[in-house]
């Protein structure tokens, strides 16, 4: 692969292994079966990908389905903690073992085999690219309707490694109402078209603040751009997650599968077609 390639083969005339997707698509573990593969990113951090894939999963699991999710964010993993999961990960002869939270979400991430969950992971980029790789070829997820990939933010060695390793179904871009972070957002889409991954649609997190007294939605951050830049590449705005203190302290008290709210429901629907 050329040091300029842009991963678009319509674009190129090189005869090299990425040209062919499907040849660097990696099995999952004997008798893991997933039907459905759903990656959860954005352009930047600090938008809420883990939140948005926490709370997808857990619709996905309450609606019935079985569901994992399998933290691609190897420097900044949240998820086990959002769960309220302490444990670490288990193995045996044939591979990991995935941890089941409470109501049996199946999950992995490094927090889950590190000693210390606050230990830094200083690793370079094709270690961590390896060790999401493995996630998905070494853990024993057995039958599974739906997974969602905790992808770490940007459009680096990670999220190109997923995109060219598993079989991605589709992506659900999180984007915040700033127009600094719509336009950084914007390159995560142009990622995936460039991937050819579809994108199911945008969630806008952290979208508006409800007064408790008049319920009218304030905009704390101004003004959505969830709506114009769903409309500029033809997907759906798939829910709009207001500031909640009740969501957060579930999140950071490990009990986000007790929360409420229908916000993402419709999403879920969007993604289970």
């Amino acid at each position: 692969m050329s040091e300029n390639c842009t991963h678009d083969c319509s674009t190129c005339g090189a005869n090299c292994p990425s040209r062919d997707k499907q040849s660097l698509l990696e099995k999952p573990h004997a008798g893991t079966n997933i039907k459905k593969v759903v990656a959860v990113m954005s352009g930047k951090g600090g938008v809420g990908k883990s939140m948005v894939t926490a709370l997808l999963a857990v619709l996905a699991q309450r609606a019935g389905y079985k569901t994992a999710i399998l933290d691609a964010d190897v420097t900044g993993p949240s998820i086990p903690k959002a769960f309220g999961i302490q444990e670490n990960a288990m193995g045996n002869e044939e591979g990991i073992l995935p941890v089941v939270s409470k109501t049996g979400i199946k999950m992995m991430s490094v927090n889950l085999l590190l000693e210390d969950e606050t230990a830094p992971v200083v690793w370079r980029g094709p270690v961590i690219a390896g060790t999401v790789k493995q996630f998905w070829t070494d853990v024993l997820w057995g039958e599974l309707d739906i997974m969602f990939i905790d992808m770490p933010p940007g459009t680096g060695d990670v999220p190109l490694t997923v995109f060219q390793s598993v079989p991605v179904d589709a992506s659900v871009v999180v984007t915040t109402p700033q127009a600094l972070v719509g336009m950084i957002v914007e390159k995560a889409m142009n990622m995936a078209g460039m991937m050819n991954i579809p994108v199911a649609g945008i969630v806008e997190n952290m979208s508006y603040v409800e007064c408790p007294d008049c319920g009218r939605h304030v905009d704390v951050f101004g003004e959505s751009h969830a709506d114009e830049i769903a409309a500029r590449f033809g997907v759906p705005v798939l829910g709009k997650l207001p500031i909640n203190g009740k969501l957060a302290a579930a999140c950071d008290s490990g009990l986000i599968e007790l929360f409420e709210g229908d916000w993402l429901n419709g999403a879920l629907t969007e993604l289970l077609k």
